[in-house]
């Protein structure tokens, strides 16, 4: 694998308003607060995407603390004398946790060392088609009338399924007003962003009439055990997202028996490296994976697309276009054909910010000289 010489790292904030609040269990974002990794070398420069968010409440990472690893410990631990992705990820294993700024890190010396050698994202990962099926995921809304504007919004746009974000209070109801407003052959899936206990499962079990391709996420994070608990109560199909923080854990759940669909979310799983891991661990033992997303701009959007066209992503991921969350992405917009967005085939990321767009939502930026 190509070592890249690094010159140095800048750390970018930006600051994204979102077209539209987007509430979940654990709150409501109404624009994103977005850290960018430019990863300078001799031959060229490499871009990534923090995913974390401004406050901890997804996950304990949030976007100052992010950077402040990343100055502080991250980007100093990094060999002087070239590195490649996978160095990368041996070099900060000694660090605990912090996965979305180890991911940034890795997936920008990872964009620009295939920049140099010219290969696309999804070649290096083993992509397997140059489109994927986009599905949206929509948040908690203040009535049912407006949730059924808003999906009938999305299938319209030809989205190929259909997320509803739940929580204790909004779940049976809106779900059985969707299914009924668009039929049994919409693909229709819940997360509940670990909003729920096991005491909830007899209610839970209320949205098994409705025919769903999962629910996602209902228990704690930290719980896989009441999670097999669960599934033994559900037909529903229970897919796992903020449980899975590495391939060790997606093994012990699958062992488990804690779920039967992946959610795999690169950010969260510490880079692609280890996504591929996990989708590969995933496909051998039968289980379907879908790519996550956390509100990208263009950027993240590149890097998912290409994950997303690996051949263990059998059901649509929240890949949506650019114009599902910003008026203006900084990138070219991903638009939405046929409920698929195409794969970038160009070096790298196969995209770039835009210059102007960019510097015009800076907020912010720190240079570190390696």
């Amino acid at each position: 694998m190509t070592k890249v010489k690094i010159d140095g790292i800048e750390l970018r904030r930006i600051a994204m308003p979102l077209v539209s609040p987007f509430r979940t269990s654990f709150g409501v974002e109404t624009s994103r607060d977005v850290l960018l990794v430019r990863v300078v070398t001799t031959e060229g420069e490499g871009w990534a995407e923090c995913a974390a968010m401004s406050e901890p409440r997804y996950c304990s990472e949030y976007v100052d603390g992010a950077q402040n690893v990343l100055s502080k410990f991250l980007i100093p631990a990094l060999p002087k004398d070239g590195v490649d992705a996978a160095a990368v990820g041996r070099a900060l294993e000694p660090f605990t946790g912090h996965h979305m700024a180890k991911s940034a890190l890795e997936t920008a010396v990872l964009d620009a060392q295939l920049r140099i050698t010219g290969e696309s994202f999804g070649t290096y990962l083993g992509a397997a088609r140059d489109r994927v099926p986009c599905g949206v995921s929509v948040g908690i809304m203040d009535s049912i009338p407006q949730l059924l504007d808003a999906v009938g919004q999305y299938v319209a746009e030809g989205y190929a399924r259909i997320k509803l974000k739940i929580e204790p209070g909004w779940d049976v109801d809106p779900v059985r007003a969707v299914r009924e407003r668009f039929g049994d052959d919409l693909l229709l899936q819940v997360d509940a962003n670990a909003a729920y206990t096991l005491v909830d499962a007899q209610h839970l079990a209320r949205l098994d009439a409705f025919g769903l391709l999962l629910i996602e996420q209902p228990l704690a994070n930290d719980d896989m055990v009441q999670h097999a608990q669960l599934a033994k109560l559900l037909r529903t199909p229970i897919c796992l997202d903020e449980s899975i923080e590495s391939a060790a854990h997606a093994a012990a759940a699958i062992s488990l028996g804690a779920c039967s669909i992946i959610n795999i979310k690169p950010a969260r799983v510490g880079g692609y490296l280890e996504a591929r891991r996990i989708h590969d661990l995933a496909r051998a033992h039968g289980i379907p994976v879908w790519c996550g997303g956390m509100l990208e701009t263009g950027i993240g959007r590149a890097a998912n697309l290409a994950l997303a066209a690996l051949p263990g992503f059998t059901l649509p991921g929240d890949t949506s276009g650019s114009h599902r969350y910003f008026a203006t992405d900084i990138t070219e917009p991903f638009l939405l054909k046929d409920g698929h967005l195409e794969v970038p085939t160009g070096p790298g990321l196969g995209i770039e910010p835009l210059p102007d767009v960019l510097d015009r939502v800076t907020t912010s930026r720190e240079w570190i000289a390696l």
